[in-house]
């Protein structure tokens, strides 16, 4: 049951949420972070909204999900949390890369989830830190995202 609830508010958190309102989210299509970012252009993802981009918090959501990994594996990779935040500024094919890396990740983290036999403190703590940390950054993109859209005029 643990298990399928960590899944189920991972997804709601990247893909938005199920067909039967959310737990958390706004609950209509695209609320996650992946329908999110499919509006994003890469220059609107580099525009700067209180000292950061969208593209610095996606890189950064990016790099949190691959260490998480690795610890529930049980790497112990060296970290430099300064490094996922130097990205500000991306073309299209680096805004296109970063979404595919975060999908990448994200979908290792599921598969990571599905293969636990048992969930050890290190392991819930890796999980429940994964879900939270993602869920704060979507909350902030989403924030910027109505900084740096113009509402249509119709």
């Amino acid at each position: 049951m643990l298990r399928e609830s960590f899944k189920v508010l991972l997804k709601e958190t990247f893909d938005g949420p199920g067909g039967n309102g959310s737990w958390y989210t706004e609950s209509k299509p695209g609320s996650g972070i992946f329908g999110t970012l499919e509006k994003v252009s890469a220059e609107e993802a580099s525009i700067l909204v209180q000292g950061t981009t969208i593209a610095a918090h996606i890189d950064h959501t990016r790099y949190y999900l691959w260490v998480a990994n690795a610890f529930m594996k049980g790497d112990k990779p060296e970290l430099d949390w300064s490094e996922s935040w130097k990205i500000s500024t991306v073309d299209e094919s680096t805004w296109s890369r970063f979404k595919v890396e975060l999908q990448n990740v994200y979908t290792t983290l599921l598969e990571n989830i599905n293969s636990f036999t048992s969930f050890d403190e290190q392991t819930l703590n890796g999980i429940l830190g994964a879900l939270a940390h993602s869920a704060y950054h979507l909350g902030a993109i989403r924030q910027m995202t109505k900084t740096i859209k113009v509402p249509s005029q119709t």
